[in-house]
C-alpha cells in the first residue's frame, strides 16, 4: 500500500533537487516537472511495483534505497539492482526501460515521485539533456545486472554477502552535520534481508556476518551492521 507524501509545489520541487538527471535545469523548469510528479511514501517492505499489476509508471528515488528483484520458478529471489536514491527505476516504454517480471522493494522507508507517460514524453524527452542522462543510467544498471548474474554464478556466498555490503555501504549518502567523515558507515538491514540481497538463506548469513566481524570487518547490532574495515571488506568480496 502506498501513501501520498505532503503534495505542496515546495514538497514537490524538493524530491527533485539533487536527483542527478535535473542537475542543471533553472527554477522554472524543476517547477514544471515537481508539479508532474506527485511524491509517494512506501515503508519497509512494502511493494512499489508487482508484475502480478504491471502499470506504466516510472519512479525517481528520493529517499531510502529499493530492491529489484525477481522470483525463479521454484520460489528462491535473484536481486537484480540496489536502487540508491537520485536515480530512475519502473516500467517506461518510452525510455526502453522494463520490469518484465521483476519486483521492486522497498528497503526502507522509502520517498518517491512518480510521473505518467505523458509526462515523461513531455517533460523529459523533450530535453535532450534530461535524456542523455537518462540513457547513462540504465546503461550502467544493465552493467550492473550482468555482473551481478555472474556474481550469483562464480561467487561463493561469503564473497556476494561482502559484495552486497560493499554495494550498500559505497551507497550511502556524504558526510553532513550529523554524518561526520570519520564515521564508519551503517547498513540498516536484518540479516534476514540481507539474506534475501545476496541469494543464500540467513542462517548462512547469519555465520558468514559473524565470522566478518571476529576478524575485524564488521560490527553487528540489531538490524544495523557497521563496517569497520572497508579495504578488507572489499578484499573479501572478491
Amino acid at each position: 500500500m502506498n501513501h501520498a507524501a505532503p503534495d505542496d509545489g515546495a514538497e514537490r520541487t524538493w524530491c527533485l533537487a539533487e536527483v542527478d538527471i535535473f542537475c542543471d535545469l533553472n527554477e522554472q523548469e524543476m517547477a514544471a516537472i515537481a508539479a508532474a510528479a506527485p511524491m509517494k511514501t512506501y515503508h519497509t517492505g512494502e511493494i512499489l511495483y508487482s508484475p502480478t499489476q504491471p502499470s506504466e509508471v516510472l519512479f525517481i528515488l528520493k529517499k531510502g534505497r529499493v530492491r529489484i528483484f525477481r522470483v525463479s520458478a521454484d520460489g528462491r529471489a535473484l536481486t537484480t539492482a540496489i536502487i540508491a536514491p537520485g536515480t530512475i527505476f519502473g516500467e517506461m516504454v518510452l525510455l526502453g526501460q522494463h520490469m518484465y517480471d521483476n519486483y521492486a522493494e522497498a528497503l526502507d522507508d522509502t520517498v518517491v515521485c512518480v510521473m505518467s507517460r505523458t509526462d515523461v514524453h513531455t517533460l523529459l524527452l523533450a530535453d535532450a539533456r534530461i535524456s542523455a542522462r537518462i540513457t547513462e543510467i540504465l546503461g550502467r544498471r544493465l552493467s550492473d545486472l550482468e555482473q551481478r548474474l555472474s556474481d550469483s554464478v562464480f561467487k561463493t556466498v561469503a564473497q556476494r554477502v561482502a559484495t552486497t555490503l560493499v554495494t550498500l555501504s559505497t551507497a550511502q549518502p556524504p558526510a553532513g552535520p550529523l554524518r561526520p567523515v570519520g564515521r564508519h558507515p551503517q547498513i540498516a538491514l536484518t540479516h534476514e534481508q540481507l539474506a534475501a540481497l545476496a541469494g543464500t538463506s540467513r542462517e548462512t548469513c547469519t555465520k558468514v556476518l559473524h565470522d566478518y566481524a571476529e576478524h575485524g570487518l564488521l560490527r553487528l547490532a540489531r538490524g544495523r551492521i557497521t563496517v569497520l574495515d572497508p579495504e578488507r571488506l572489499r578484499d573479501a568480496a572478491g
